[in-house]
């Protein structure tokens, strides 16, 4: 007899297989429109085959219009920041510096490596990126002009605090050179490392083995963001005292979260330093700055729970009318303005009178303010950033910051939480989110500017993008759960929350992205499961068709580490980032992967430069069901609470009859067969055409589970009412 089967929509992970009968357990590539599945459109390569991959993991994006209605998408990496527009990047990173080099190259035969002298103190780490001009002669050298003019290289070490090498593209076949030839050289401003990664020390915190009495005492003389000690060179550092400083063997201090190890003491001046060890993050300190000695803190050196986390190198990106404003996580905010003539043929530039060290940044809107989270006290000192801070600009100017009786600038100290995770702009008001909880910011106007107000405790954002806004409505990630604010706080029901919680890195926390998908009422959250430090695995929420008696959810594999939705472009675009890739077409010698651009729901497939076709596999699996008895009388189904049993029965299916709303090519159903929950399955596959009437099959279990996939590339899906001819095969 025929018997449809028919399955509740969204992904039921919290239960068994056997538990979770009428529901599905499982999906990839897939998500549920209308209540049935379906699978989720390709993707598209953006950019042409010559601008393939950009340099670095993409971990900012942002898009809007110019006033000339010119389409703009700027990508932040952790090394480049581009503007992406008529199917072009353009690179628009601000320069830190420039310096003119002299007898500068050496170079070894059949070598790739070319060391750089500098006259003085470089301040360069590996991965720094640096734009090369202008080049003179090597004396026996092979190496010309058009390989490195106009040539953008990563440094490879930093041998010397006067000495860099790079790797260039091919091998020297001269005689090689020792210090001739010049070039001018533009170093990119650093953004940080394409990871996020656990450092070493436990205890950095006030809370994990600190020495309470630990000797401290005061910088005499300013620390730069550099390998070296103070004034930016040698390596030694002048401290106010050094009294109870140990002077024998290898010591350490603290100088904000920075760790620095030295070898000897000579009056007031700790020398043999070494700048940023023991997996911390190198930073400018300012004259005054307090010095502590951490040599006897608790377990330095053990990766133990509570160790520091490094972040990685972030943006945060907006627009303020034409010009795109952009921070580099926990420095300095720069702007480009996309009206000019000539402009992606411009760089980013710094933007004169803000604060040089903020955590996070937004424009509001109507009001137009800049607004910085975790930000200076005191602007133009690094060495004051709070991490609760918030300071706004004056509205409509974003280069006054000071507060005066004239202006609206003004600033606020948030009071819950030890730091500010993130911001969004809501339909009402700006939504902050702290460590530990989430307040709204409100345009009030005059004297007060915003007006700041605490809506949410125990609710506080996973990672700085890990949020979205949608409808009026805040969707986030936290350490606990995911919730949704929209005037009043709600923990969202979730039934793959175990799988997500129990198998997420969230020492990788700050990689977690939010996207939003409007075109199918979708928030997602892209993170590194356990065991990686890039993303790997994707949860989502569909917002328009859930309920809380009936929420939806689905997970899979769809690697994304920036999204953005499709309000200005007519698809969602993405960035993919290949850790094991370093073939960036614009670097030389990089060696910290690839960011790939994707136009989003498009076609059925992935399609990369060149047409390079991969297929999109969509899947999706329910949970257990057994033989439905009827009563021999009036032939009523007989649910679970069925006298003789609930899959007491074998079943034997001869026959299903497939049903695709829609379908394009071939598409495999296959049905698992388990005796008992624990027992070994079987699995019986069948290839699907729309052709397909029905299919005669031979399959007998306790109990069947049904899996729809496609296995091949031009192959969609999306699932109708399945049946099957099911009789009793009696009983085991």
């Amino acid at each position: 007899m025929l018997q449809k089967i028919g399955f509740q929509p969204g992904i039921n992970k919290q239960l068994s297989e056997t538990g979770a009968e009428g529901q599905w357990t499982d999906c990839d590539n897939a998500r549920f429109r209308y209540g049935v599945p379906e699978k989720i459109g390709g993707w598209n390569q953006l950019g042409s085959l010559n601008q393939n991959e950009l340099t670095g993991a993409g971990r900012g994006l942002h898009h809007f219009i110019n006033s000339l209605s010119r389409k703009y998408a700027i990508i932040g990496t952790n090394r480049i920041l581009y503007a992406f527009s008529g199917g072009v990047f353009y690179d628009i990173h601000p320069i830190q510096s420039t310096t003119v080099l002299t007898s500068a190259f050496s170079t070894t035969n059949g070598s790739p490596t070319v060391t750089i002298t500098y006259s003085s103190s470089h301040g360069l780490i590996p991965g720094d990126i640096l734009l090369m001009s202008n080049f003179s002669t090597i004396t026996g050298s092979n190496y010309s002009a058009s390989d490195f003019d106009d040539k953008k290289f990563m440094v490879t070490t930093a041998p010397t605090n006067t000495t860099i090498t790079i790797t260039m593209a091919s091998n020297e076949s001269g005689s090689g050179a020792t210090t001739s030839g010049g070039i001018t050289i533009k170093k990119y401003y650093t953004v940080g490392p394409a990871v996020q990664a656990q450092g070493f020390g436990y205890g950095l915190g006030s809370w994990g083995g600190e020495d309470g009495s630990a000797v401290t005492t005061t910088l005499n003389g300013a620390l730069g963001d550099n390998a070296f000690g103070t004034g930016g060179s040698g390596t030694s550092i002048t401290l106010t005292s050094t009294a109870n400083f140990p002077d024998s063997g290898t010591n350490f201090i603290l100088v904000g979260t920075e760790e620095i190890s030295y070898t000897g003491v000579s009056g007031n001046v700790l020398t043999g330093i070494t700048r940023a060890v023991r997996g911390t993050t190198r930073a400018a300190h300012s004259d005054g700055a307090t010095v502590t000695n951490s040599t006897d803190y608790v377990a330095w050196g053990e990766a133990a729970s509570g160790d520091l986390v490094l972040e990685p190198g972030m943006w945060s990106l907006d627009n303020f009318g034409d010009k795109a404003i952009c921070l580099i996580h926990d420095g300095a905010v720069f702007e480009w303005d996309s009206s000019l003539s000539n402009a992606t043929s411009t760089r980013a530039t710094i933007i004169s009178g803000a604060p040089t060290a903020s955590r996070h940044m937004l424009v509001s809107t109507p009001d137009r303010h800049l607004v910085f989270f975790g930000t200076e006290t005191t602007i133009g000192s690094p060495a004051t950033q709070d991490d609760m801070f918030i300071r706004f600009s004056d509205q409509e100017d974003i280069n006054t910051y000071i507060p005066t009786a004239t202006n609206t600038a003004g600033t606020q100290r948030l009071a819950d939480g030890s730091q500010i995770m993130g911001a969004i702009r809501g339909r009402d008001a700006i939504y902050v989110w702290t460590d530990t909880a989430l307040f709204t910011q409100r345009f009030v106007g005059q004297p007060f500017t915003f007006a700041f107000a605490q809506v949410g405790t125990n609710c506080g954002l996973a990672g700085q993008n890990a949020c979205v806004e949608v409808d009026g409505a805040a969707y986030w990630m936290s350490d606990n759960g995911f919730f949704r604010y929209a005037g009043k706080l709600e923990s969202l029901p979730c039934l793959v929350e175990d799988y997500v919680y129990d198998d997420i890195n969230f020492t990788s926390r700050d990689l977690i992205n939010a996207g939003l998908n409007n075109l199918f009422g979708e928030v997602t959250w892209f993170y590194c499961t356990s065991g990686s430090n890039v993303i790997n695995r994707m949860v989502t929420y569909n917002y328009l068709d859930s309920s809380p008696q009936r929420p939806i959810w689905t997970t899979g594999s769809l690697p994304r580490a920036a999204w953005q939705d499709s309000a200005v472009f007519d698809k969602p675009h993405a960035t993919y980032y290949d850790s094991s890739s370093n073939t960036s077409y614009d670097v030389i010698g990089n060696t910290d992967g690839c960011t790939i651009y994707y136009q989003q729901e498009t076609g059925t497939d992935q399609v990369n430069a060149g047409g390079v076709t991969t297929a999109v596999l969509g899947t999706i699996t329910s949970g257990d069901f057994d033989i439905t008895q009827r009563r021999a009388s009036t032939g009523q189904v007989v649910g679970t609470p069925d006298l003789r049993g609930d899959g007491e029965f074998i079943m034997r299916i001869s026959r299903f009859i497939p049903d695709f709303i829609t379908q394009t090519g071939s598409t495999r159903v296959s049905f698992t067969t388990r005796t008992y929950p624990n027992s070994s399955s079987t699995t019986s596959n069948f290839d699907i055409t729309s052709s397909t009437t029905k299919k005669d099959t031979r399959i007998r279990a306790r109990s069947i589970a049904l899996k729809v996939s496609n296995t091949a590339a031009s192959q969609d899906w999306k699932l109708g009412t399945f049946r099957l001819d099911i009789h009793p095969g009696g009983r085991r």
